[in-house]
């Protein structure tokens, strides 16, 4: 087998071994897995929001994984470990699979929007924009994008400052996508700095942060978490959509 079709198997089956672990640790807040070949075997990192649901109770999580990886994916002697995520919020890969719970268990898709962006931004992100797409409010499908912040949107700026991740919801109405862009400050370019801000301004967002996560700490998994954060967004102001749905 050449080089090239070496390379497409293997991007094949890391594809296949990604989309098998958004399902399965799902709840555990899966953002990435790195593989690497070792003397001793097949080294998986992998990388989530609460590392005990993949370990389980006396590691009965992580064996079973183990047995799944090398039966099912052809790792050789595969030597699973987990990290902790320090801050889900500036995950694409996280705020994905949080927004695609909200959409699957009935929330409109703007108010979840509007949730997710909230969220991003008062993790510390310097800017971000969702991309949903489908049938939304009717037969036809449409598209709609929104932003905050700054967002680099080509070249070199981009590529260093900007992750995504694409998921796909299943609902009533079809098939939705969902697309999410974030920006880091911790990987700031001088010229993007985001200025004017006031001392009370940056101490009050750190007040709410601290806040927020004070109540998510008492989750026990993700969906806890969507639970939690269901409540909140009934405090939110109506949107465009509920306005309408009113009017009817």
């Amino acid at each position: 087998m050449s080089a090239v079709k070496n390379v497409i198997k293997d991007n094949y089956n890391m594809m296949l071994l990604k989309d098998y672990l958004r399902g399965k640790i799902k709840d555990a807040g899966f953002e990435n897995a790195e593989v690497s070949k070792t003397p001793t075997g097949t080294r998986v990192v992998l990388h989530v929001t609460r590392p005990g649901i993949v370990i389980g109770r006396k590691g009965t999580g992580i064996k079973e994984l183990t047995e799944k990886l090398e039966s099912d994916f052809g790792l050789k002697n595969p030597q699973i470990a987990v990290e902790e995520i320090t801050k889900p919020e500036l995950s694409p890969e996280v705020m994905c699979n949080r927004m695609s719970s909200h959409l699957e268990r009935g929330t409109a898709f703007r108010r979840a929007t509007m949730w997710t962006i909230q969220q991003i931004m008062e993790g510390g992100a310097m800017g971000v924009e969702i991309t949903i797409s489908g049938k939304l409010r009717g037969d036809r499908s449409a598209f709609e994008k929104h932003r905050q912040g700054i967002l680099p949107r080509a070249g070199h700026h981009a590529d260093v400052i900007v992750s995504e991740d694409i998921a796909h919801v299943e609902t009533a109405m079809g098939l939705i996508g969902v697309r999410i862009r974030i920006a880091r400050k911790e990987r700031l370019i001088p010229e993007f700095e985001m200025k004017g801000k006031t001392q009370e301004q940056k101490d009050e967002e750190v007040r709410i942060k601290k806040e927020a996560d004070d109540v998510l700490a008492k989750a026990e998994s993700e969906s806890d978490i969507i639970k939690i954060e269901e409540e909140k967004m009934k405090e939110m102001p109506d949107t465009m959509e509920d306005a309408e749905e009113k009017m009817k």
